[in-house]
């Protein structure tokens, strides 16, 4: 491993370069902040230097602050881990030094790395390098000076939209708003940035210390109306999380005292976010989603991923065509099959939709998408499966057609080919059981729309070969998701865990708690949308091909509802057709319909739960409790039984495919910031009052009864899980 160390080299220009080497990111490790200073400090001292570069090893300039040292305050509470790079390094060392500083950028300048370019008196950048300040997603604030010196440089409206939103400007942004002096070839950097260096130390270029720029930060009356209008935007977009409105206070501080002055707030409102809440989640699902990357058995025996050259997929519906585009999209060529060519057209023609939307969102160039398309080809028959690396098979959750597919691609396709399946409830062995490659058969859940959705849940089976876990888990990487490895059981991971969310909510509804309150207050926590206009969104034929797994899998512990086979009586069909428990219009914000109230005065009466017959009243918190409790009780079975390798797994898959709030750390995390006690005790008296549904789990109640954390994973208690470590 290379080591991790600051150098510097002068040049017969008398320009010395200083480079930060701690791959792969050069991140700003506290021996690179040390060695910044005694570099800074000899070059100072010696006389056949007059300016300085400052650059990264390997194409990178700088990802940013070490995020290890943040995990190492929150775990000790000792804030004087965190240096004091502000003002002992940027301003004292590097913006105040004699000798003028020229940032020369390639790959990317993040976070601190961002913040130390804009200490340099100028900054010259590669084409393609990506520049932002995305701290707020970590729960803390630009610590080294970002929240004074980006509005100095790009003006007060752009910084506020880059940092509450933490967004990214390539160089030719960068160039456009101030924030990078000149572009240059990866050849030229050094070169250009050489020249720009000595120019400013001879006075041909002017020599600007970005702190005290006040030219762009507009009027007092300006400012003060952005600031404003920024506010209004991070309660919108953030309500339950600190930092945006502590970003915000700091910016503040500078227009009204000065830069200097908002430097020290800055520093103040970091080290007050550092070990709040909010961070330590938010740093949780960070290293949570770096832990996925690591499965034993599979990552760790020296085996190396093959390269998944061709994929076909057999379905062309809504995930068949999501997942076609996920992959054409980074650069995998796709055979898409089809039983009839009206199908095969109508699928091509949504992923050409899908990229279409990409490109009016702006987040797609035509010019990529007309280069995309043709990876895109469509098929009849199997003739052209003898070619491709892996099977997607995505069509509608029927076991019989499935195991039929299966068998007619095992006579298609070459020998080492991966069969895969985008099923999100049915046991793989039974997809497979006709088959007579076992190894090569494993999961591909992707969640819907697939080319959006971050979420891969690999779903492995006792037979899946650890190469075929390994290449899925690199194509998912290459096509940009977050794999997580899972066991095979009914819903798997994510699916499995969030069952009794709805079902929860229905009962909810049966005791005479009004629907939509119960979506407001779930709103409220975090989530996205509540229970019921989720399903609206996600159709009811989902929820009716689903309810039936659940129940046949888990007699005894589940809820029957008739809501929605009632709402599809009366010709509701959630956003498909406008009318479900809210109305939808184009253009416009769902509206929840009153005249749905009917169908619940009935469903209330066939069901007939309510105490007495009267509502049960419930405060919001209660609400949220009988929705979040039942999940997590599931998710202490899922990891009971070793659907998942590690707590963190579960975490991270919440986040990243229910749109679990990420500041909260993820089901488990969450679960375990309130306490296994108290959800236990909560779900004895509600087991007590409505029946099993909300019974404890065994391993809920172990851990409440010793006081122990949900993450706490006792590898003896799971054969499947002992067998896979």
């Amino acid at each position: 491993m290379a080591a991790v160390r600051v150098t510097m080299d002068v040049g017969s220009d008398a320009v010395a370069v200083i480079t930060i080497r701690n791959p792969p990111v050069n991140a700003l490790a506290l021996p690179i902040v040390a060695g910044l200073k005694e570099k800074y400090a000899e070059a100072m001292s010696r006389s056949d230097v007059k300016a300085i570069v400052l650059t990264g090893e390997g194409g990178k300039f700088c990802g940013g602050f070490d995020i290890n040292i943040f995990a190492a305050v929150q775990k000790t509470g000792d804030l004087s881990l965190l240096p004091n790079a502000s003002i002992e390094l940027v301003v004292n060392v590097i913006e105040d030094a004699p000798k003028p500083s020229v940032a020369a950028i390639q790959g990317l300048a993040l976070g601190g790395g961002l913040e130390l370019a804009m200490g340099c008196h100028a900054r010259v950048s590669t084409p393609e390098a990506q520049l932002a300040l995305p701290e707020l997603a970590l729960g803390v604030v630009p610590g080294m000076g970002g929240t004074q010196r980006l509005p100095r440089l790009v003006g007060l409206p752009k910084a506020i939209e880059m940092l509450l939103l933490s967004k990214s400007l390539n160089a030719k942004e960068g160039k456009e708003y101030g924030l990078v002096d000149a572009i240059a070839s990866p050849e030229d950097l050094l070169k250009t940035s050489r020249l720009w260096a000595l120019e400013i130390a001879e006075r041909r270029k002017p020599w600007i210390i970005s702190l005290r720029r006040t030219d762009r930060l507009g009027s007092l009356s300006e400012a003060f109306e952005t600031l404003k209008a920024g506010r209004q935007q991070a309660k919108r977009i953030a309500p339950n999380v600190p930092q945006h409105q502590a970003c915000l206070d700091a910016i503040e501080e500078g227009i009204n005292f000065g830069g200097y002055a908002g430097l020290l707030k800055e520093a103040k409102v970091s080290k007050e976010l550092m070990c709040s809440s909010t961070t330590k989640g938010l740093i949780h699902v960070f290293f949570a989603q770096r832990a996925t990357s690591k499965v034993p058995n599979v990552t760790d025996v020296g085996i190396r991923p093959r390269k998944i050259k061709r994929v076909a997929i057999i379905g062309g519906g809504l995930m068949g065509s999501g997942i076609a585009t996920a992959l054409i999209l980074n650069n995998t060529p796709v055979i898409l099959k089809e039983i009839d060519s009206n199908l095969l057209q109508k699928g091509l023609k949504m992923i050409e939709a899908n990229l279409q939307s990409l490109v009016k969102k702006r987040s797609l160039t035509i010019e990529k998408m007309n280069k995309t398309l043709p990876l895109l080809t469509g098929v009849l028959d199997y003739s052209e499966f003898k070619n491709v690396d892996m099977v997607i098979e995505a069509v509608v959750e029927k076991v019989s057609l499935k195991q039929s597919i299966f068998a007619d691609i095992e006579k298609a396709c070459p020998p080492h080919c991966i069969f895969a399946t985008n099923t999100s409830t049915i046991d793989l062995r039974i997809v497979g059981e006709k088959t007579h490659s076992q190894d090569r058969i494993i999961g591909a859940h992707f969640f819907s729309p697939a080319h959006v959705m971050p979420l891969l849940e690999i779903v492995r089976t006792d037979n899946t070969s650890p190469q075929v876990i390994l290449d899925l888990m690199t194509l998912g990487k290459t096509i940009k998701k977050v794999p997580v490895v899972v066991g095979n059981c009914t819903g798997f991971a994510v699916n499995r865990t969030f069952f009794p969310y709805t079902q929860a909510a229905q009962f909810l509804v049966n005791l005479g708690v009004d629907l939509f309150r119960i979506d407001r207050v779930v709103s409220s926590f975090g989530m996205p949308m509540g229970p019921f206009q989720l399903q609206d969104v996600s159709g009811y034929e989902v929820a009716l091909a689903v309810k039936d797994f659940f129940a046949s899998s888990f007699r005894g512990r589940t809820l029957e509802s008739e809501l929605v086979g009632l709402m599809v009586k009366h010709g509701r069909n959630g956003k498909n057709n406008g009318k479900g428990y809210y109305i939808y219009e184009k253009g416009q914000k769902p509206k929840p319909d009153s005249s749905v109230q009917p169908i619940i005065e009935e469903y209330r009466r066939r069901a007939n739960v309510m105490p007495g017959g009267k509502p049960v009243i419930l405060s919001d918190q209660e609400v949220l409790e009988m929705i979040f409790f039942p999940v997590v009780n599931e998710a202490c079975r899922v990891l009971a039984e070793g659907v998942v390798i590690q707590a963190s797994d579960l975490d991270i898959a919440s986040v990243l495919g229910m749109s679990f709030p990420k500041y909260r750390g993820g089901i488990v995390y969450w679960a375990d910031s309130v306490g296994s006690s108290y959800i236990y005790e909560k779900l004895n008296k509600w087991t007590e009052l409505f029946g099993n549904f909300f019974k404890p789990s065994p391993y809920l109640e172990e851990r409440a009864m010793k006081g122990l954390p949900l993450s706490m994973l006792n590898v003896a208690e799971s054969p499947q899980m002992k067998a896979r470590m």
